[in-house]
């Protein structure tokens, strides 16, 4: 039996800082075949090549993962600052609208760290151009030194709320991640639930109200170490299984 198939929405990247590549993550790849179960297709960020319609029609589908832009803050009503960083024009102007057409048609979305604030701008949200810059905050950003391991080594813990979707997957309403972001949520959409906080209030994870299939998303990064990880290996799973249900032709609503 073929596997459902996910788009991973890529990032652009530069080859000897001259040759234009779309890439997506070999750690989302991986996670998603081996603890997923789906087979991972990287979709070009450029709404040029492709339209909503034709993505949602190949894939059962959608990872959002996360990346060096942010999402331009003229999508939430603001104005652009130095402190929101660099974008990716191409990259808002195609998932923004495929969320919102997934969310409504109940076709199965993830997002991470960047996806996740994508979901929530999706939605009608709004950003922090810098979570380390907000009183009472921590410094949320990857470490700038140290091996792979150290900067992705779980970090502060995440509180979910009992009995919601998340607690019931993790079994646990606290649970440790790591973390590697510096924009967050400001405002939540007005259908964005928002499930679990960092200790210093960060928004960690969300899910679509009365959305009609899965859309849980999280600021941290479950792809590393996803197959080992206790929180990391059920949220994949939980998505495979919503993709699976809709490939079939059903749908599951989470929340």
């Amino acid at each position: 039996m073929a596997r459902p198939v996910v788009g991973i929405i890529s990032n652009s990247h530069l080859i000897n800082d001259e040759y234009l590549v779309q890439a997506a993550g070999a750690m989302n790849v991986q996670a998603l075949s081996d603890v997923s179960g789906v087979a991972p297709l990287i979709i070009p960020a450029n709404p040029d090549i492709h339209s909503v319609a034709e993505l949602m029609a190949i894939c059962d589908g959608f990872f959002f993962p996360g990346g060096r832009p942010n999402v331009h803050p003229e999508e939430y009503g603001e104005e652009e600052t130095d402190a929101h960083g660099t974008f990716e024009r191409d990259r808002d102007r195609i998932t923004l609208p495929l969320i919102r057409a997934c969310v409504a048609h109940g076709q199965p979305v993830m997002g991470v760290c960047l996806g996740f604030q994508e979901l929530n701008v999706a939605m009608g949200g709004t950003l922090y151009p810098e979570i380390r810059d907000l009183p009472g905050r921590d410094n949320h950003r990857m470490p700038p030194n140290g091996t792979l391991e150290e900067k992705f080594e779980l970090r502060h813990e995440v509180t979910l709320t009992e009995g919601g979707p998340f607690h019931r997957l993790f079994g646990n309403h606290k649970v440790m991640t790591n973390t590697l972001h510096g924009q967050g949520i400001k405002q939540p959409g007005p259908r964005i639930v928002i499930d679990g906080h960092a200790p210093d209030g960060t928004p960690e994870a969300i899910y679509v109200k009365d959305a009609p299939g899965f859309t849980m998303s999280v600021q941290w990064h479950p792809e590393w170490n996803a197959g080992a990880d206790p929180v990391s290996r059920p949220l994949f799973q939980a998505f495979g299984d919503a993709c699976r249900l809709w490939s079939a032709g059903g749908l599951r609503a989470v929340g």
